[in-house]
């Protein structure tokens, strides 16, 4: 990310894109979570916080970075009160376009199988999976001559020998996302074998560990695997928030918000609007904003952290942390500052300054 800032805070639509993953657990139920962090473990909890799930998180810190599988080995031993069998759900932090229904279909999958690990998949032909340059797909599913997942190998390890042939082997992708039984993810950990060079620990590798223990692993495969995509980078950092305003605007406009442009509204998953309000392209809202029901905004508005009554009217206009009552109309061409309270019916005209009136 070339950033001082721990990738998993990094802010899409004014929260943190780790965020959005714990909010994809929580919708499906999931009762705890342990965040494995970097060195920056205090920062990373101190933002998620800030914005907490509706179940309790812990945070362990990895001080080494040993690889993924070595961090799923410490989240998972972090956790109180979790029986052996039941399932883990193994997610990377960077996956803020998760849906719920994705996860439910690991699930469902993974149960049904009575698999002891699930992998969720894509058709590695699959248009979507290439929207950035820099996001390799170098691992693949390989299936034995039963059909049987038997391991994940990338595709310089899984060339057969000539007299040998490929069982019509699908071509399916990994796309980092594992629901495991508990029980046996730590000893199948233990069992990998850790790159030479950096001594990582692949937690792919579970899955030939398993198989080859006579535990059988299957796959999910899901048909819209864009959301999986890790960001990576400021592009697709931006891809992703692009989406999520997408996202959050179709919410809006089908709970009575009428958008003039909905291309050109931009509007943090934070804020909280009610019902008949009009937005004229040009409209930002950020932060903990609150629009009250009936409200004309824009065109060209921007409103940080405001609280806005019912029926107000404000058209060019920037304002921070600033409050504006019932039946207001504000602009165009004003300036609220932080703490500027604007009672009810007021009209402040054109190019009006306001500040701290306390």
């Amino acid at each position: 990310m070339r950033s001082a800032r721990p990738k998993p805070i990094h802010l899409l639509c004014g929260r943190a894109m780790a965020s959005y993953v714990l909010d994809s657990l929580g919708a499906i139920g999931v009762r705890q979570a342990v965040v494995v962090t970097g060195a920056d473990g205090g920062r990373v909890a101190k933002r998620l916080l800030e914005d907490p799930p509706g179940f309790p998180v812990r945070f362990a810190e990895q001080r080494a970075n040993l690889g993924i599988g070595d961090a799923t080995l410490l989240g998972a031993n972090s956790f109180d009160d979790f029986e052996d069998d039941e399932d883990l759900l193994i997610v990377p932090a960077d996956l803020p376009l998760l849906r719920p229904s994705t996860l439910t279909q690991l699930l469902d999958t993974h149960r049904s199988s009575g698999a002891a690990c699930t992998i969720l998949t894509a058709d590695a032909d699959d248009p979507t999976l290439r929207p950035a340059p820099n996001w390799k797909l170098s691992d693949r599913i390989v299936r034995d001559r039963h059909g049987r997942v038997a391991s994940i190998e990338a595709d310089d390890a899984r060339l057969l020998p000539e007299d040998e042939p490929d069982h019509g082997t699908v071509e399916e992708v990994p796309l980092g996302v594992y629901c495991v039984r508990r029980g046996l993810l730590a000893p199948a950990l233990r069992r990998t074998s850790a790159e030479s060079l950096e001594g990582q620990v692949r937690l792919s590798e579970i899955v030939d560990v398993l198989t080859g223990s006579g535990h059988a692993c299957e796959t999910a495969m899901i048909d819209h695997p864009g959301d999986l995509i890790p960001v990576n980078d400021r592009l697709q950092l931006a891809e992703a928030e692009a989406e999520l305003r997408r996202r959050t605007n179709r919410h809006w406009l089908s709970m009575g918000v009428t958008m003039v442009d909905p291309d050109r509204t931009y509007i943090d998953a934070t804020v909280q609007l009610g019902t008949d309000i009009t937005i004229f392209p040009g409209t930002i809202l950020q932060g903990a904003t609150t629009i009250g029901s009936g409200c004309e905004l824009g065109p060209d508005t921007r409103l940080d952290r405001c609280q806005v009554g019912n029926n107000a009217t404000i058209e060019k206009t920037t304002a921070s942390l600033a409050t504006i009552g019932d039946d207001c109309v504000i602009g165009p061409f004003a300036v609220l500052e932080p703490g500027c309270d604007i009672a009810d019916g007021t009209t402040t005209g054109p190019f009006y300054a306001g500040g701290n009136t306390a």
